[in-house]
């Protein structure tokens, strides 16, 4: 077995497990823009291998959830390439199943880095649709869930409009001392590193990368606000 992936393992209830000895691939087998060339150290995860593992977790929220009427918590704006493509991935198989999803999409945005550095301080921005959601089944779709204490704020904010039913799907989960909540849904577990692309974003710049990637320092430094 080639040894770059001999460091790839799934575990149930952990996602796709990348170890700490992951390097990725280099830049230069890749298809990047050129003006971002010079801020990246590697290609972590191919969006071929992210397309891959939505589609199984969009079969097992099907397996889980489905014959629901589903509402989807977009959390932005990390998590909307996430979010489109796994709705798309549980339409496709609704489609083609004797189980059906009913899905209505909502969006939120929270607010807790600075930099790179995750901040005590979380805003939520777009709370006061939220009422909307009482005795609703809920999915939240997130991005990245670092130290977790970001979706413990966010849930625990939910629990107020008593919905019914409350599942989230994190594309990544940070793998840290820090770190003890786990969605119900992982697609990768991955070192406590900063990745960018495939709409996450260092200060608003590397959303539009397809693959996502680990910033160099001189792309902080480049980008730092």
């Amino acid at each position: 077995m080639d040894d770059n992936f001999s460091q790839l393992s799934h575990t149930s209830g952990r996602g796709l497990v990348i170890s700490d000895n992951w390097t990725g691939y280099n830049l230069d087998v890749f298809s990047l823009p050129n003006h971002y060339l010079e801020d990246l150290e590697c290609v972590f995860i191919p969006h071929g291998v992210i397309v891959d593992r939505i589609e199984r977790l969009a079969n097992d929220i099907m397996k889980d959830i489905g014959d629901n009427q589903i509402t989807v918590l977009c959390v932005l704006k990390g998590g909307y390439k996430f979010c489109a493509d796994l709705v798309e991935q549980i339409k496709n198989l609704s489609r083609n199943s004797e189980r059906f999803i009913s899905m209505r999409v909502d969006f939120i945005r929270l607010r807790s880095y600075c930099n790179d550095k995750s901040t005590e301080d979380l805003q939520i921005i777009g709370g006061e649709d939220l009422s909307k959601l009482t005795g609703k089944n809920v999915l939240i779709v997130e991005d990245v869930i670092g130290t977790g204490r970001t979706m413990e704020v966010l849930l625990s904010h939910l629990e107020k409009y008593n919905p019914k039913m409350v599942k989230v799907a994190s594309l990544l989960v940070k793998r840290s001392a820090n770190n003890k909540y786990r969605p119900d849904y992982i697609g990768f577990e991955i070192p406590n590193i900063f990745v960018v692309g495939y709409a996450l974003d260092y200060n608003e710049h590397f959303r539009d990368l397809h693959h996502l990637c680990i910033i160099s320092e001189k792309g902080k430094e480049k980008y730092k606000v």
